[in-house]
């Protein structure tokens, strides 16, 4: 009679400690919300590391002169989720051009072995990409990891060929640290954030 009460009493107890550890202390009712909250009160340093553009060039993830650096992770032959972001992506691009802002966009592959400069430079062209404010570039393999790690990217190969993942807009300050996250389109919110662009 007593296991009857005690293993339901524990499983439930068990449960909400996981779902309490989850969601960030129950302010976050989603992995993806949690991992924003976190980020915002922790603001990683983002790692020193290179990366190859679409145009062959090597270029720091980290800011070099104090400008805001704009990050999101794709795979140059996704189907459907990365080509709407790039369009969101775009329409910041063109905010901040208009407005002088200090900032760098980058669109960060997490497919380096198939997204080589070619196949990334498709991309670019076909979203506008051209590699003054926005370029799209690629980790070496060795630094991948470490990289989808410290943004909370989530990468999870699918059945045709693809990736699942968390599609977002990562905020770098001038000193190097991640210090938000965005929906893909929340173009007015990263804006704000970053600061200039007015409405165009």
């Amino acid at each position: 009679m007593m296991a009857r009460i005690v293993l339901p009493l524990l499983a439930v107890l068990l449960g909400g400690g996981l779902l309490f550890k989850a969601t960030d202390g129950l302010r976050a009712v989603t992995m993806e919300g949690a991992r924003r909250i976190a980020v915002a009160e922790t603001q990683p340093a983002v790692p020193d590391v290179m990366l190859e553009t679409m145009q062959g060039a090597l270029v720091p993830l980290r800011s070099s002169g104090g400008e805001t650096l704009l990050v999101e992770f794709v795979y140059t032959s996704c189907p459907v989720v990365c080509q709407l972001a790039a369009s969101d992506f775009a329409e910041i691009r063109d905010r901040f051009s208009a407005s002088g802002a200090k900032v760098r966009m980058i669109s960060v592959s997490f497919d380096p072995q198939r997204d080589d400069p070619a196949a990334m430079a498709a991309y670019g062209e076909a979203h506008g990409a051209d590699g003054r404010i926005w370029t799209v570039a690629r980790p070496r393999p060795g630094d991948l990891n470490r990289l989808l790690d410290v943004f909370g990217v989530t990468v999870i190969p699918d059945e045709w060929l693809g990736f699942e993942h968390n599609a977002a807009i990562h905020v770098i300050d001038g000193t190097g640290r991640l210090v938000s996250i965005f929906d893909t389109d929340a173009v007015d919110a990263v804006v704000s954030a970053v600061g200039g662009g007015g409405r165009s």
